[in-house]
């Protein structure tokens, strides 16, 4: 296998066959200091955290100044970097808060910035020269030319993907030269990052603020037309996917080139924390020194089972997104398999193991009553705990009053083994951080104000009159599958999403259309490559005018505002909303909460495939029919599928 090694450039070079070779970093994450120092313990390289109100997990413990100093003097005396997150989208009148936090982080210790608002990266870099500044996933990078445009444009240092990418789309982003961060582990969301407004536009909490009610993970039902259910799975959490797990993949990974291994969970315990990074860092290890073995993976994934997991998922890496990602039975914790029951006596069970387990271990009994079950019957599985230490291929007598069947599943949800090694590790990495002395280091912040100002965007751009209609893009794909309409009277508005598969449609539809809205990054960069006007609207998101300044300096014409802005920060933006050249919303008629990969229609069934056993989403005849999905208060959402198989939700 070529190993990337890391060049002197601290680029990765190609073609060199080496064991030891440098690795891509290991970035861990980090809600509080226990869980900064169990990462550290652990052998992440650099770990992530928020500090502060402008990160995407506002609900997060986080830190107070001095438990963020201990923890990053802790991290450097280990060689391990520390990223802070001012990843959510700002006011104009937050500015300079958000710089004044960035900087502060810097004093404290922190090696770099995470940022989503380009306008942010736009003031961070005139106000504090020489800063680090990563581009996180809510910023849509999702091509090569999106990546290359703000490397150039914004200047960041490196580019976080959407979870979304395939191995290969990952490698060609790779390719460009610039650094690459890929999440490898945790939770993901239904819709891509950056592009959802559900929880703004349903329950006024954006998660473009960090501040998601996580309407993914609640209960729904799918109905069609005359308000019946078409679910056809197990289970009603038709939103939730599983956890992203790309341990099979890190061979592929690390020869692809990425930069960095990004885990989620900075909402996690220290436990989490602790075992994930363990897990990972002896993957990487063995690849490092030529012990990788494929057979390893079901014995690493088991280990990371035995935290946190809504169960596990590789879907996306294998360019899959159908209902094997999804987890919709529930979406808390799985754990991890460890056995069946064998016998049931009274108030005990048998459990034959086929994986190791320790007293104190609490087990989960998957009983299903059946449909003649009184209603009285709990709904919630069995827990109880595991009595003795036990091998696989031994049985262990656990206590039981629940009323449950031999042949049941029996999963480890909590490991004592994992939180006795967390609590032990954390009071040595405590007294290590409390005998340390921070080492505060001076940023000075230069005036950016100027940064703010309109940028010149033409005024023939901005004023011209639109052409008559506007169209969107994906519907196009089944109203004019051969790209035969005449478009030069109408505004396309172009898809969220601009995967490196996407780049010849949206190609041949700015060329053909009157007017173009550019709703992705990459859309941009053709968009300029071919000189034609276009405007932009979220998810390129703009909530200052630092952003639009930036926006019109690319050359955009006309800038939409999002839909949630309007609806929820009427007046923090309306000197935004005034400006020259600023619309509304391009959907306002009928409001984007989502845009997901996953087809929503495979909780239906199977789907149907053709002669070669492939799925052909352009085809099905599921999405030619009416579908709604259902919340709890019976509101309902209607749903598009369109030919690639995305799936769209509309505010009712």
């Amino acid at each position: 296998m070529a190993i990337r090694a890391m060049g002197p450039s601290g680029q990765y070079e190609t073609g060199l066959d080496v064991v030891g070779a440098a690795l891509p970093e290991l970035l861990a994450p980090a809600g509080g200091l226990d869980q900064m120092l169990a990462a550290i313990a652990a052998g992440a390289d650099a770990i992530y955290a928020g500090l502060g109100g402008f990160n995407a997990r506002v609900s997060a413990h986080g830190f107070t100044d001095d438990e963020f100093a201990r923890g990053c003097a802790v991290a450097h005396a280990h060689g391990v970097r520390v990223y802070v997150t001012l990843n959510v989208f700002v006011f104009d009148d937050e500015l300079s808060d958000a710089v004044a936090l960035g900087a502060h982080a810097l004093e404290l210790g922190a090696d770099a910035l995470i940022v989503a608002d380009a306008g942010l990266a736009c003031v961070l870099r005139t106000a504090i020269p020489g800063v680090e500044i990563h581009l996180s996933t809510q910023a849509g990078a999702h091509s090569e030319s999106a990546v290359w445009l703000v490397a150039d444009e914004l200047g960041v240092e490196r580019v976080t993907t959407a979870r979304e990418l395939t191995v290969d789309e990952i490698a060609a982003l790779c390719a460009t030269g610039v650094p690459i961060e890929v999440f490898c582990h945790g939770a993901i969301c239904t819709g891509y990052s950056g592009a959802c407004e559900f929880s703004a536009l349903r329950r006024g909490r954006s998660a473009m603020r960090g501040d998601c009610t996580q309407p993914c993970r609640l209960a729904y039902d799918l109905v069609d037309e005359a308000g019946q259910s078409v679910v056809a799975v197990e289970g009603d959490r038709l939103l939730c996917p599983r956890d992203y797990l790309g341990i099979a993949h890190l061979p592929e990974l690390v020869d692809a080139g990425v930069a960095s291994l990004k885990i989620e969970g900075r909402m996690k315990n220290p436990d989490y924390v602790f075992n994930v990074v363990r897990v990972w860092r002896r993957a990487l290890d063995m690849l490092c020194d030529g012990a990788w073995d494929p057979g390893a993976v079901e014995e690493l994934s088991r280990e990371l089972g035995r935290s946190f997991n809504r169960g596990f998922t590789d879907a996306y890496l294998r360019g899959r997104s159908g209902a094997e990602l999804m987890s919709f039975e529930r979406a808390i914790n799985q754990g991890v398999r460890v056995g069946r029951l064998v016998a049931v006596g009274h108030e005990e069970v048998t459990v034959e193991l086929d994986a190791a387990v320790a007293a104190g271990d609490t087990l989960e009994i998957r009983f299903y009553p059946g449909a003649d079950a009184r209603p009285d019957v709990p709904k919630r599985w069995p827990q109880v705990p595991c009595p003795v230490d036990a091998a696989a291929g031994k049985r262990v007598v656990v206590h039981c009053k629940r009323k449950v069947d031999a042949g049941c599943e029996v999963y480890l949800i909590r490991s004592a083994g994992v939180l006795g090694q967390t609590a032990t590790v954390l009071e040595r990495m405590r007294a290590e951080a409390d005998a340390i002395a921070p080492v505060a280091c001076a940023v000075e912040v230069l005036p950016f104000e100027d940064v703010a100002v309109d940028a010149g965007a033409s005024t023939e751009l901005v004023e011209c009159a639109a052409p008559a209609r506007m169209v969107f893009a994906w519907q196009l794909m089944d109203a004019d599958p051969r790209g035969e309409l005449d478009l030069s009277d109408a505004v396309v508005v172009l898809d969220e999403v601009c995967r490196t598969g996407d780049a010849d449609r949206t190609r041949s539809l700015i060329q053909r259309a009157g007017r173009v809205v550019c709703r992705n990054l990459g859309q941009v960069v053709i968009a300029r490559e071919l000189g034609v006007t276009f405007d932009v609207a979220a998810p390129v998101f703009c909530a200052n005018r630092a952003t639009l300044a930036w926006l019109r300096g690319l050359g955009a014409g006309r800038v939409h505002l999002p839909a949630e802005l309007l609806g929820n920060d009427a007046e923090r933006i309306a000197e935004l909303a005034a400006e020259p050249g600023v619309w509304g919303p391009v959907d306002a008629d009928r409001p984007e909460l989502m845009v997901c990969e996953h087809c929503l229609l495979t909780a239906e069934g199977v789907c149907a495939t053709d002669a070669t056993g492939q799925v052909r989403c352009r085809d099905c005849l599921r999405r030619r029919q009416v579908r709604y999905l259902v919340e709890g208060d019976g509101t309902r959402l209607p749903v598009a599928v369109d030919a690639c198989g995305r799936t769209r939700i509309f505010l009712s």
